[in-house]
């Protein structure tokens, strides 16, 4: 699948697949920061895509970072038609201040195709053997 990237930063990195085969690519802080323990921030990237429809660029935790020091990503799902600006939304769920420096590895973005549902509002839907049942539903 090809995919049109536009720098909209000078200094930005691009993102890229560290392997041939992997399914994230890295993306890379375009600044310094000391993200606290509880804080959230969004991180831009200094890039925008362009895809087909029928695809979602998706942002998840890069594997080390919640690992290592307890960032995680919070959402990031970047449609088909968006032309703006990416971004990682992270956030420290660790007890110490983690130093993020211009360059690093923050977050990874996959492609996914998706499929667009179309709605039909019913009055009842149909039984099925879990019905309503949520969270500890199914025991233990």
């Amino acid at each position: 699948m090809k995919i049109k990237i536009k720098r909209l930063n000078k200094e930005a990195k691009l993102p890229s697949y560290a392997h041939p085969g992997d399914v994230g690519m890295d993306m890379f802080s375009l600044e310094d920061y000391d993200l606290k323990p509880g804080e959230r921030r969004i991180f831009p990237c200094g890039f925008a895509l362009e895809f087909e429809t029928g695809f979602a660029a998706i942002v998840k935790d890069k594997g080390s970072l919640p690992k290592n020091a307890g960032i995680h990503t919070m959402g990031g799902v970047f449609d088909a038609g968006y032309r703006g600006e990416y971004n990682a939304n992270l956030i420290n769920l660790g007890q110490e201040t983690y130093h993020i420096s211009k360059g690093d590895k923050i977050a990874q973005l996959i492609i996914y195709p998706v499929i667009i549902a179309e709605l039909s509002e019913v009055e009842t839907l149909s039984e099925s053997s879990r019905g309503e049942g949520r969270f500890g539903s199914t025991g233990k």
